[in-house]
């Protein structure tokens, strides 16, 4: 009798019992070359004879599953932060999983098992659009929260996972205006103390597989060809790391980016660095898959670079157990979307979350009769890019009423529009606007101002808002920003003698700005021309401020819900300009807290504020992220103390966007960015938070006086809850390197530990640091050392409330000079002004740019015995004079001046060699640059005295 099974089903690389390994190798010999390119696009082609069905990479799965229907919504991924508890972050990856699971086994096609989290960019600017997409500003604590999150997202039961999770975004992104053509300058130590950390733990720990590339450019070259994705990330883990494109990124580098001269060449220079699945085109692969054809046609590319990639796709579909027989999930059903335990779960995310600023003893709440409930976001949970969609929605005004009788005010203006010929209005429903004599309802608006002059205008008849088509035509029939290409915010322009336009905010590709709102035979339409906008007045029907003001006023307390909507002013493709409260939400707040002394502000946004005038007048300030469906709920828990205020500040609150560097300027440690550098006094503070308890500190102890590398320290403190009730405290373990050849961190977090301890409890909380972790980038020699110092270990509330510290005496290395028998690589200097980093050739290396005279790097402790008598500087560029100087890059001693010629092109470089001055002992030399635009590779000196 013949079997009916296939017969691909006696395989090998079906047999569970061999190696994966070996399995991934036995598939990947029967694939033809046809077959194997077909899998580097997101959506691989089938394999029918092969019984290799339908694959795609990417379902997002940032803080609960996106984009594919209702799903348990959990809070932003800021706010996960902001719980300090990695624990409580692996069990919202693990509950993220199952949904996962259960879509996927309702639609395997569609919904792949490859999610794209977590987030792992540090957060080193709140400016930054993405904000709401990382867990802290601190890369320790970053890389801590992403492996929490991925080992629960990946589920391993030992020998399938339930998801592939994938790191994003590698590497140096944190800019969202014209992302994909700039640069971010990565000086070695910034790479490799601050990126790497961010990146690495959730790698190194196996809990993630897989890597997004990101959109922009690192020192001069596209992020998705960087020799670093090989050179570097590959060595942190023994395993296979596949590495996937950000959608379209793929054609950036032959277009937007211009950095190769066509597709193929693009293509195949990715493939090369290490890009193993093109996310380019949606579901249409077959230009991808042309493009990687082109490349092995002209020899850019042989068959052993496609087998590399393929295998790399091939390890996660055979780690999700696809070609096993038996799933070992195939239990996980549409029961587990929104099951009640994640949904006590998302409460409990969305609770511990909530993080108290400041309190002047108005919170807890004792039981008053009457709230009045005042804000934007009183009423309503926002919704970002990457979150699912609500089941439903717990809000702060629902969650209140449930305990006592409130009042309400959305706390917007209402306004109608005058025309000189009338009011603008909606008519058919709100599928156009009019200019009509008509004062009513349909000729209402409600004003939501979102900061960074940015609003939108809900109309009052239809419930929907204003709309700017990409047609020309205007409505007001959306549901609101939802789209990645948001049509419904505006800009609100005064015109002379005082009349106002309307400008769209959203701008088509290519163009300047965005269209204005003009009339057309009577309805209103959209124009390029500046001159064509309709001139109008606003008449406010209902002042927010005043009815605000009534109904507080009324209240036992009043609770002012604040905060962004997180697809306006700071979102991806946009960052913020400022860190200003929205001033219409800020003039409410005054207005409220006028009329009654008990208000409480509640902010509820994607980033921090510079919310500088309520920290000072406000009796109480509370902040959480954007918390998801049951953000309501944990909210109303914690002001009335049926919990405690357990969240803390995962970043610095600034007092105003002037104590920030430029956006572009990713070096922390110049900068004085972060709270590791940060000088100034923050508005509030990296790990502030407070409790409604009280807690002391005690008998800090470590167990070494003196430790070396290998070594580690083991640090305890007692910490007693002294007040009447039950709280919780995270106890946080900075830092500080007393002595160093370099600049060193204020402060950097070590450990923390999120502890609960009942009245009058005292327990003693330890920490574990591996002196090995206490090291720092060295660019004398090219790799992380300890140096030989007094290390200063404090605990404390916050990074800037310390209460005990203690000393430690470290026997390491101490740094020596620089070898100048070696040649000096220019961009590993220690200091420098005016100048960049950049790519030495396509493929690898740093350089030093200059584009201008006037800039200058600073080469520490350099060796110039027994002494030298030339120096052989690699450059190129256009013709210029560098200058060798020992110092001081303006007032020390010339000892060589090298006049560059024009290369070729910026990687074609020349050596030129002119005698050296000599100098003696060790001293810091300065390279300055007389005139520009020239590239510095390295200085190498020669002929020894």
């Amino acid at each position: 009798m013949t079997d009916p099974r296939p017969a691909f089903r006696d395989l090998p690389f079906r047999d569970p019992a061999l190696p994966r390994e070996e399995r991934v190798s036995d598939l990947l010999a029967r694939l033809t070359l046809d077959e194997k390119i077909g899998l580097l696009h997101q959506y691989h082609r089938p394999v029918e004879r092969l019984g290799m069905g339908p694959f795609k990479t990417g379902t997002e799965a940032l803080h609960g599953l996106a984009w594919l229907g209702e799903a348990t919504v959990f809070p932003q991924v800021v706010a996960l932060g902001a719980t300090w508890n990695p624990e409580l972050v692996e069990e919202v990856g693990a509950a993220v999983a199952d949904e996962v699971l259960a879509f996927n086994h309702e639609d395997p096609v569609k919904v792949g098992r490859n999610v794209w989290a977590p987030t792992v960019n540090p957060l080193r600017d709140p400016r930054w659009g993405r904000n709401e997409e990382g867990y802290s500003e601190d890369a320790w604590m970053t890389g801590l929260m992403g492996g929490a999150y991925a080992r629960g997202l990946k589920g391993d039961n030992g020998s399938v996972w339930k998801t592939a999770p994938t790191v994003k975004h590698f590497l140096a992104y944190g800019n969202e205006a014209d992302r994909c053509t700039t640069s971010s300058n990565m000086p070695p130590r910034v790479l490799r103390e601050y990126e790497f950390a961010a990146h690495r733990p959730a790698l190194a720990s196996g809990d993630a597989v897989a890597v997004m590339l990101s959109y922009n450019l690192v020192n001069g070259r596209p992020a998705h060809v960087t020799p670093l994705v090989n050179t570097e990330l590959r060595t942190w883990t023994a395993d296979e790391v596949f590495i996937v494109s950000d959608a379209y990124a793929p054609n950036n580098l032959a277009q937007l980016q211009g950095y190769f001269e066509d597709l193929p060449t693009a293509y195949a220079a990715a493939v090369k660095a290490g890009l193993d699945s093109f996310t380019q085109d949606d579901d249409r692969a077959e230009g991808v898959l042309a493009h990687v054809q082109a490349a092995l046609d002209r020899g850019l590319l042989d068959e052993s670079d496609i087998d590399t990639a393929v295998r790399r796709n091939l390890v996660v579909r055979f780690g999700l157990g696809e070609f096993d027989p038996e799933d070992p999930y195939a239990h996980i059903g549409r029961e587990a979307v929104n099951s009640p335990e994640h949904q006590a779960l998302a409460r409990e995310a969305a609770t511990q979350s909530i993080t108290l600023l400041k309190n002047d003893g108005i919170l807890p709440l004792k039981a008053p009769e009457k709230i009045a409930v005042i804000g934007p976001l009183a009423d309503v949970q926002m919704q970002d890019w990457y979150s699912g969609t609500l089941p439903y929605a717990a809000t702060a005004r629902q969650a209140l009423a449930a305990r006592a009788e409130v009042v309400y005010s959305e706390g917007v203006d209402r306004i109608r529009l005058r025309h000189k010929t009338g009011y603008l209005t909606a008519v058919d429903g709100g599928k156009s606007l009019k200019i009509t004599d008509t004062t009513g309802a349909a000729a209402q608006f409600d004003l939501f101002d979102w900061g960074g002059w940015s609003y939108t205008l809900r109309n009052v008849a239809t419930g929907k808002y204003v709309d700017g088509r990409l047609d020309g035509t205007v409505g007001a029939d959306s549901a609101g920003p939802h789209e990645f290409d948001v049509h419904e915010t505006f800009t609100i322009v005064e015109l002379e003698g005082g009349k106002l336009a309307v400008q769209q905010r959203y701008k088509a590709e290519g163009a300047d700005a965005g269209k204005w709102l003009a009339i057309e035979g009577g309805r209103i339409t959209l124009t390029e021309d500046r001159s064509g906008a309709a001139e109008f007045d606003f008449d406010f029907v209902v002042k927010a401020r005043e009815a605000a003001a009534e109904l507080a006023r009324e209240a036992d307390v009043a609770v002012v819900v604040l905060g962004d909507h997180p697809l306006v002013n700071g979102r991806e493709t946009e960052d913020r300009q400022d860190l200003n409260l929205p001033s219409a939400q800020a003039w409410v707040l005054g207005e409220v807290l006028s009329a009654n002394p008990n208000t409480i502000l509640v902010m509820s946004s994607s980033y921090p504020y510079a919310a500088n005038w309520a920290a000072k007048h406000v009796p109480a300030v509370v902040w959480s992220g954007h918390g998801g469906q049951e953000w309501g709920n944990a909210l109303a828990d914690v002001l009335y103390g049926d919990r405690d205020a357990e969240g803390r500040l995962p970043q610095t609150w600034y007092t105003d966007a002037a104590e920030l560097p430029v956006m572009l300027d990713y070096d922390i440690v110049a900068s004085d960015a972060t709270y590791l550098y940060y000088l100034g006094q923050p508005l509030y503070p990296f790990g502030h938070g407070l409790s409604y308890a009280d807690f002391t500190y005690a008998d800090l102890k470590v167990d070494k006086d003196r430790a070396g590398s290998g070594d580690e320290l083991t640090v305890t403190v007692d910490v007693t809850n002294a007040s009447d009730r039950d709280g919780v405290e995270t106890v946080q373990l900075y830092s500080h390197q007393c002595g160093s050849r370099v600049k060193q961190p204020l402060r950097q977090l070590r450990g923390f530990r999120k502890v609960r301890l009942a009245a009058g409890e005292t327990r003693t909380v330890s920490f574990t640091v591996a002196v090995d972790d206490l090291a720092h980038w060295d660019n004398t020699t090219g790799r992380m050392i300890v140096e030989k110092s007094r290390q200063r270990l404090m605990v404390g509330r916050s990074a800037t409330n310390i209460v005990l510290s203690a000393s430690v005496r470290i026997d390491g290395e101490t740094a020596g000079p620089r070898d100048l028998a070696k040649p000096l690589a220019a961009a590993s200097n220690d200091a420098y002004a005016g100048v960049l980093w950049r790519d030495e050739t396509r493929a690898s290396g740093d350089v030093i740019a200059a584009e201008e005279a006037g800039g200058w790097i600073m080469l520490g402790d350099c060796d110039f015995e027994p002494g030298y008598t030339t120096v052989t500087a690699r450059v190129s560029g256009h013709a210029s004079q560098l200058q060798l100087r020992v110092d001081d890059p303006l007032d020390g001693d010339v000892l060589a001046k090298i006049d560059t010629p024009m290369t070729a092109g910026v990687y074609d470089y020349a050596e030129v060699t002119v005698d050296f001055g000599g100098a003696e002992g060790v001293k810091d030399l300065y390279v300055t640059f007389e005139s520009g635009p020239v590239r510095l590779a390295s200085l190498t000196f020669g002929g020894q005295s």
